[in-house]
């Protein structure tokens, strides 16, 4: 990767994508380009000078002469950011995409259930780098992909027991359903879903225009791509361990998934158009939005939602882990140095984990990238598979 001087002509470098080599070098007369995508990631905007003592002319001319990318031929790391063409030219405001912070996950102790904001209490110990005021507070700051069962349930659950009974003590036990390990995620199969999932909202992110206004329909999303690792992870359902099917799978093990549907796609409640973030107690009942809450942002558009599903590799084994990830002992998971974002010890740690010392947390730090099918905006979002062994 090195940059281009760009101090003289405008520069525009092209490569070819995998398939397009592939296609070349097959010398049947397939090669043809019809398609190809541009992108100024490296362009900072804010150079533009209205200022500029020489006149209009050089407004512009830091711009222009900012040195530009080679072009990639890694697709895994390029356009981060592709330009698009709108052909209406009345667009104020292009819509985003954002995950959505709130405790979004599922009820406990049943399979195939819909999905609610789940407020996660904490009455005792507040997890590093959250507000002291987490007993209220409904976000998520990270997530998890717990690969094992065991995992799950040493990390999203929380044991409060000051005296356990040695080898006897189980992760079952004692559990305090009030403190809870926001934005873990099963990463295996099972018939009782519990736990986050992932949900990306799309919508306008300004106050110019009314949420009553809504999106114009030829901005909203009715399918997302969604790009990660194939030797780490799939993707399945929110409310199942339906996997999905792959449409692709790149030379770099780059996984590509075409979600579109109702089980994926989701246009949320009406209410959340005009809900009130202070009122917790609807929020208890709805699926609050990112957009569209008649306070801070405009009109939303539609959800996306999905959790991830460990690699078998992952579950059986941690090869993976040792080669591209790395591991803490569980005596040092706690506080700000802590791996899991688990409550703090003290008075009230977690026993259970507390009780593992011969065994440690191993992960891998990964992203999961969203892509919007009809505007081709990106979101990366980090993930961290986790194995307790």
């Amino acid at each position: 990767m090195a940059f281009l001087d760009n101090s003289g002509d405008i520069i525009l470098d092209a490569v070819l994508t995998d398939t397009g080599r592939l296609r070349m070098a097959q010398g049947d007369g397939s090669f043809k380009i019809t398609k190809f995508a541009v992108g100024d990631d490296e362009i900072n905007y804010g150079l533009y000078n209205k200022s500029h003592l020489s006149g209009s002319a050089y407004y512009d001319l830091e711009v222009l002469q900012t040195p530009v990318l080679e072009a990639f031929t890694n697709n895994t790391s390029n356009l981060k950011t592709k330009l698009v063409t709108m052909s209406r030219t009345n667009i104020l405001y292009m819509p985003v995409l954002k995950v959505n912070p709130h405790s979004v996950g599922l009820t406990a102790g049943t399979s195939g259930q819909t999905l609610s904001s789940r407020y996660f209490k904490r009455t005792a110990n507040t997890a590093a780098g959250e507000a002291s005021s987490a007993a209220t507070t409904p976000y998520v700051s990270k997530y998890y992909i717990a690969v094992t069962s065991q995992t799950f349930s040493g990390v999203n659950d929380f044991r409060l027991d000051g005296a356990p009974a040695g080898t006897t003590h189980t992760q079952a036990d004692d559990v305090d359903n009030g403190i809870k390990t926001h934005g873990v995620i099963q990463g295996y199969t099972t018939t009782n879903n519990r736990g986050s999932i992932i949900r990306v909202d799309q919508g306008l992110d300004t106050e110019e225009i009314s949420v009553s206004q809504g999106l114009d329909t030829d901005l909203v999303e009715t399918a997302f791509i969604v790009e990660l690792d194939y030797r780490l992870g799939r993707i399945k359902r929110a409310g199942t361990s339906e996997i999905a099917p792959v449409n692709f799978i790149d030379d770099d093990n780059i996984a590509t998934y075409y979600l579109a549907g109702s089980n994926w796609v989701n246009s949320g409640p009406e209410e959340t158009n005009s809900f009130n973030q202070t009122d917790l107690a609807k929020l208890a009942n709805i699926n609050p939005q990112v957009f569209g809450n008649g306070t801070t942002t405009g009109p939303r558009g539609t959800s996306l939602q999905f959790r991830i599903q460990a690699s078998q590799e992952l579950q059986q084994s941690i090869y993976l882990f040792t080669q591209i990830g790395s591991s803490q002992d569980l005596t040092t998971t706690y506080g700000s140095a802590g791996i899991t974002g688990l409550p703090q010890a003290g008075p009230a740690e977690d026993v259970f984990l507390n009780n593992l010392t011969e065994k440690k947390i191993y992960y891998i730090d990964s992203t999961v990238r969203i892509i919007g099918a009809n505007t081709g905006y990106r979101l990366d979002i980090p993930i961290r598979y986790i194995k307790l062994a």
